[in-house]
């Protein structure tokens, strides 16, 4: 029997900003999330259908196998939503004590991802809840759709531990999972001694994050039967006010 994990801490969509605000991290429920982005289930399976067709991490410094990821960015200014010119991904040191400090360039997400109407809806809404933490601006976001597998026998979703980003905003997606255990989430204070852990299940919940507040990790996954490959698709994104990090 496996043992019983912790479920999510779900807030209602019109708790969300003022949950951000008084505890520094909200989850969604999936059915929250579709009600959020007025989206159809169809829809929803529509961008996850491209997570079949991410490339290999080529930049994991631990050696493994386990990580397949696409980058893209954009700009999310009111009611306006403009992708950049592709870019690499760069992150201090300071945040990422294990591939901190070099440009990773990812390929880029798919196009008809991006041209999707759910996908400009999301960042949207994103977008509103980060003005709504932080005051209405410009918001630099990264988008970072990952498949973690089982490819070494053990996967890692945050090789580099618990950590923060560096930016404002920070919305974890839980897109699918794939015969596997483990992935707990755990949240904790940055300056202090309060923390939560639990286990996103449902396809298209939702973790945020005030990334100035907590850090957070994943644990790492094994799959539920020996010589089977399982996985865990997310997709993450990042808001940031001012610009990206590396320019």
């Amino acid at each position: 029997m496996m043992p019983l994990e912790p479920a999510p801490p779900c807030t209602p969509v019109d708790a969300l900003v003022p949950t951000l605000r008084s505890q520094g991290f909200a989850v969604l429920g999936a059915d929250d999330v579709r009600h959020w982005l007025s989206a159809e289930a169809d829809q929803l399976s529509q961008l996850h259908s491209s997570w079949n067709d991410l490339p290999s991490d080529a930049y994991l410094k631990d050696g493994g196998h386990y990580r397949r990821r696409r980058h893209s960015c954009f700009v999310v200014d009111g009611e306006s939503v403009t992708q950049v010119p592709h870019r690499p991904h760069w992150q201090p040191l300071a945040y990422n004590a294990l591939h901190g400090g070099m440009q990773r360039w990812f390929e880029p997400m798919a196009e008809a991802v991006v041209k999707h109407p759910l996908w400009q809806r999301l960042l949207l809404r994103l977008g509103e809840t980060a003005s709504g933490l932080r005051g209405a601006q410009p918001w630099f976001v990264e988008a970072h759709p990952f498949r973690i597998d089982t490819t070494d026998g053990i996967g890692r979703p945050t090789p580099e531990g618990a950590h923060r980003d560096g930016v404002d905003l920070v919305a974890v997606f839980m897109l699918g999972r794939q015969g596997i255990k483990g992935a707990e989430t755990r949240v904790f204070e940055a300056n202090g001694p309060s923390g939560q852990r639990f286990t996103l299940r449902d396809p298209w919940s939702v973790l945020l994050l005030d990334d100035e507040r907590v850090i957070h990790e994943s644990t790492p996954i094994q799959p539920l039967e020996d010589g089977t490959l399982g996985w865990r698709d997310t997709l993450v994104l990042t808001y940031r006010r001012g610009g990206f990090q590396g320019d």
